[in-house]
């Protein structure tokens, strides 16, 4: 018994232990702000209502979005191309990212918040929000991703409802 209290005290009050980051250098820095920029890119071509995301892409990555799983730079093409248009502005907010690089890889999550104004002089709305998380591979100096799997916490469109993963 007293060596079940013993233990137990020990366990109480030692550190807690969070999985290791590699050390940041001014290389890791530099790679970290260079995926930030990238996913901001990404979420403004979106935003404006694009749907060519090829470049970001490696020609065998996976887009899963809540579910609804695209392989290869065609099939996520062609999974872009259903989104329809919003008439108004609609904007992305990209907040606590966490990006984690080991070399020539890395990982990136995020919350993005989608708000919506119909016009110039209309409130903005909060649409959407959920959380990202992307591998990435570093390839002739430029990242890329290799994985990206969205899912919504709040406002999930009724039309993709059928395909909802809880994760």
């Amino acid at each position: 018994m007293r060596l079940r209290v013993t233990a137990l005290a020990l366990a109480l009050t030692a550190p807690l232990v969070l999985a290791e980051q590699p050390p940041t250098t001014l290389t890791t820095l530099l790679d970290r702000a260079q995926i930030e920029d990238m996913l901001v890119e990404y979420y403004e071509v979106l935003s404006s209502g694009g749907t060519d995301f090829g470049s970001y892409y490696t020609d065998d990555a996976v887009l899963d979005v809540n579910g609804i799983v695209a392989r290869g730079k065609g099939p996520i093409q062609d999974l872009y191309k259903t989104i329809p248009q919003s008439k108004g502005k609609v904007h992305v907010l990209l907040t606590n990212p966490r990006v984690v690089v080991h070399g020539s890889s890395a990982t990136a999550d995020l919350i993005w918040t989608e708000v919506y104004s119909e016009t110039h002089a209309a409130p903005p709305q909060i649409l959407e929000q959920g959380r990202e998380h992307d591998e990435l591979v570093k390839r002739q100096g430029r990242w890329y991703l290799i994985k990206r799997m969205v899912t919504n916490d709040g406002g999930l469109p009724a039309t993709l409802e059928k395909y909802y993963k809880v994760r």
